[in-house]
């Protein structure tokens, strides 16, 4: 007998299975200028199945997006989405929310949402494979919050003036950044493009714009600048561009708490980043326990205010054939800290106009022999090789 409920039980199951690999995909269309709802459309929907959703008008609700899997939401010319005045909620929630859901592709739309109530997307509840397109961002605390083991591909995305951050990344969430924009349209707010703590973000072809620090990562984060090729071809050029020509910026890259960043296969150039009191604003600070390895050319800090590169408390910073020009220490090292600028094609070329390199007499700079023309320095412990003489 319990052989043949086995063999009963197992039948229904492989039935149940074809049965559900047989559904075809569902497709619907909600007009949001006919008072059509999306988020009462996507509750109606059987999550399960692949879904596609083509959206027109302006949709002035919360769009939830629990669950799902392999849905895509196409937003015609002209869709937006619009946060409501009321009804956030007493709990985390977003413009556009997307919660424990795998496989969802959203393009098309403009997002809207206030600087001071919720991000305009959040995405989070270890969501995976979703992907962001040709989305125009607007606002938001975040206008993009990506959190709890998420992993999302962002590419031809613009997002600006947010309430704090363009895109935030949080809880060892990993993310793909490409052909995007964010910025914010006059730098006077305090705001960060990417702010990351303890999760990855993989990056090129991106600019940020105005924003008092370009990229911040903490709490063991990584930032790797280089080219990918998952979602798209390679795409010339494929630089990662900090501005600031409000000359609001305070630093373009701020690493801490163990985080590291790693450039190769794409520049990261970072223009007139800094404030011309010093200090430790600049091109790129390294502190507290983290680390920065530059590949040969890739790294470009053009008229920093500031200083250049900075690697404080514990930290080390690597350079291979890079151009570093500023107004005060074009290589600094302070607090147990190291830079090293390793041999390469091209020399590395530093120019600061205090003075090229310091350190503070616990700190090293080695690698001198690999600098172009002869830099001035404020350093006792400094080396033309990479170590002393070995045994």
């Amino acid at each position: 007998m319990k052989r043949i409920n086995l063999e009963v039980l197992m039948f229904l199951v492989l039935v149940a299975s074809i049965a559900g690999a047989e559904t075809p995909a569902q497709s619907t269309t909600v007009d949001c200028n006919k008072g059509q709802s999306l988020n009462s459309t996507l509750a109606k929907l059987n999550k399960l199945t692949a879904n596609t959703v083509t959206v027109s008008g302006t949709c002035t609700e919360f769009v939830q997006v629990v669950g799902f899997e392999n849905l895509t939401l196409n937003g015609l010319a002209g869709a937006t989405l619009v946060q409501p005045t009321t009804g956030a909620g007493s709990v985390f929630n977003s413009l556009l929310f997307i919660e424990s859901s795998r496989s969802v592709y959203v393009d098309g739309f403009s997002i809207q949402a206030d600087t001071i109530t919720v991000p305009a997307v959040g995405i989070g509840h270890g969501s995976s494979d979703i992907r962001l397109r040709h989305l125009n961002i607007q606002g938001g605390t975040f206008g993009i919050s990506i959190f709890e083991h998420s992993q999302v591909s962002i590419a031809y995305v613009t997002a600006q003036d947010p309430g704090f951050s363009t895109l935030g990344v949080f809880d060892l969430s990993d993310v793909h950044v490409e052909r995007s924009a964010f910025t914010s349209s006059t730098g006077t707010s305090y705001q960060v493009g990417l702010f990351v703590g303890a999760s990855h973000i993989t990056m090129y072809d991106t600019t940020i714009t105005n924003m008092a620090v370009g990229i911040e990562g903490y709490a063991g984060s990584i930032i790797d600048v280089l080219v990918f090729t998952t979602y798209y071809s390679n795409s010339v050029p494929s630089d990662v561009v900090i501005d600031s020509p409000a000359g609001t910026n305070y630093n373009g890259v701020a690493i801490s708490g163990g985080g590291s960043l790693n450039v190769s296969t794409a520049n990261l150039v970072i223009n007139k980043p800094g404030q011309t009191y010093g200090g430790t604003t600049g091109g790129v600070l390294i502190s507290d326990d983290a680390s920065m390895t530059t590949s040969d050319g890739d790294l470009v800090i053009a008229g920093s205010n500031g200083q250049g590169v900075m690697a404080l408390n514990n930290s080390h910073a690597t350079l291979i054939g890079a151009t570093v020009t500023s107004s005060h220490g074009g290589l600094v090292a302070a607090n147990l800290s190291s830079i090293d600028v390793s041999v390469g094609t091209t020399l590395t070329l530093v120019v600061g106009k205090n003075v090229d390199l310091f350190c503070d007499p616990d700190s090293t700079i080695t690698g001198t022999v690999n600098l172009s023309g002869v830099p001035t320095a404020r350093c006792t412990n400094l080396l033309a090789g990479e170590t002393v003489a070995l045994p």
